[in-house]
């Protein structure tokens, strides 16, 4: 049985919507080749698990059996501090971009700090969505040839694991200071914006509908890219609560 050559904790891998169980399987090969395990699906087809699947890992089999199906991509990412999505198409959102290499050694220095983080692969035919990009902090394009940068999933994959593998021999880079404190999961960022995105609808900021998805997705990218902390995303409930009361108050007092 093949051994994980890194010490430690690796990416998520997280298969978006993915139709062929071969394709499946090519990933999780893909990933023991460089150590890694934690193989996510988010909606796969019935029957994902199949002999094709196997027989296209060529022996990772642990990768396949202890993959796990999630409904969401955001229940997919929902313990993770930080998420990189893989797409070579301009999504005109503000985002930072990586190459696998640069996210590679950004990745060794998150491990190195305790934190979790995975990156997101999209349907073969298709690519992420906008709203699975919506939910990363960065978006991982890998420079090739730019009249032609057709991969297929398990090429892509494998890029992205390869550099993380390869990372380990290198100095992890400086890292942003914060405190005690890691970066908060997506699930408490998440929540975060239930909270905003509820008394931005109420107060009427959010009442252009035909505006709304796009102006939800840039508040949601301007908060991921500061790297919030638990406290920090507290501080910021607080902050909404209070306005919110005050808004009430003064109403009433009017």
């Amino acid at each position: 049985m093949t051994e994980i050559a890194s010490p430690l904790v690796g990416p998520a891998v997280i298969l978006v919507r993915p139709q062929l169980s071969e394709n499946i399987g090519t990933a999780a090969r893909a990933m023991l080749n460089c150590g890694l395990t934690d193989l996510r699906l988010v909606e796969p087809k019935a029957g994902w698990l199949s002999e094709r699947a196997f027989a296209a890992a060529s022996g990772a089999d642990r990768v396949l059996l202890a993959a796990r199906a999630f409904d969401s991509t955001a229940a997919a990412v929902g313990d993770l501090a930080r998420v990189w999505a893989t797409t070579a198409r301009n999504r005109f959102m503000v985002k930072p971009v990586d190459s696998p290499r640069a996210a590679a050694a950004v990745m060794r220095a998150a491990s190195a700090a305790g934190s979790r983080f995975g990156v997101l692969f999209g349907p073969e035919r298709t690519g992420l969505e906008n709203e699975d990009v919506s939910l990363a902090d960065t978006v991982l394009n890998v420079p090739l040839n730019p009249d032609y940068t057709s991969l297929n999933l398990a090429q892509c994959v494998l890029l992205v694991c390869y550099e993380w593998y390869q990372a380990g021999v290198a100095e992890a880079p400086a890292a942003m200071t914060k405190g005690a404190e890691p970066v908060a999961s997506k699930e408490k960022l998440m929540g975060f914006f239930d909270h905003l995105e509820r008394e931005l609808d109420a107060c009427g900021f959010l009442r252009v509908k035909e505006k709304r998805p796009v102006m939800v997705r840039n508040i949601r990218n301007l908060f991921q890219r500061a790297l919030l902390t638990g406290q920090e995303i507290q501080t910021l409930h607080g902050i909404v609560h209070e306005l919110v009361t005050y808004r009430r108050r003064k109403g009433e007092a009017g």
